[in-house]
């Protein structure tokens, strides 16, 4: 016979194991910086200056290796480390939309997000986004040639929404009216 029951002095078992929380994205952000840079407080001033020492780094004020870097390579070097390029891409990439397609094909489309490598164009009726469907080759290699690190691997091009006709809290299943929108 087993014993349910813990004995005085033991932690009780848990019965099965939860899944480990979601850390909020500024918390894990904070993380990977700290992990990239370290956490000087865990290190004293003579830490801080052996290490310094080890790297063999020049004190001469115009000494090799002290040349002023630009804010673009601070920030390019930042971006690298921290993972961000991807994010940074993709954002671009729904930014410069017009100056991609050109002025006419952006007016009547705008891209409205990027799954798993999928960029989602809604359409504002059925010909343009039947004309968008034909350059879907052209219009995807000129995003993998201005945009790699944005990870599109295709572009859905939609039409627009039929409006929906369910509307208050009675309503009759069925299809709605029969005609087409778009």
């Amino acid at each position: 016979m087993t014993d349910d029951v813990a004995a005085p002095g033991e932690p009780a078992e848990t019965p099965a194991e939860t899944p480990p929380e979601r850390v909020p994205e500024h918390v894990a952000v904070y993380q990977r910086i700290r992990a990239a840079f370290g956490d000087p407080a865990l290190r004293s001033g003579d830490a801080r200056r052996r290490q310094r020492a080890a790297r063999d780094e020049s004190t001469v004020p115009y000494g090799k290796g002290r040349d002023p870097r630009g804010i673009a390579d601070v920030l390019e070097n930042l971006t690298a480390t921290m993972g961000w390029e991807s994010p940074i891409a993709r954002a671009e990439l729904l930014a410069d939309w017009a100056e991609m397609v050109g002025p006419e094909t952006a007016a009547h489309s705008s891209p409205i997000g990027i799954e798993e490598g999928v960029l989602t164009v809604r359409c504002d009726s059925n010909p343009w986004a039947t004309e968008l469907r034909r350059m879907r080759a052209t219009i995807t290699t000129q995003i993998i040639t201005r945009f790699p690190a944005a990870g599109i691997e295709t572009v859905n091009f939609l039409g627009p929404d039929a409006p929906s006709w369910k509307h208050g809290l009675r309503t009759i299943p069925g299809r709605g009216p029969r005609d087409t929108y778009g």
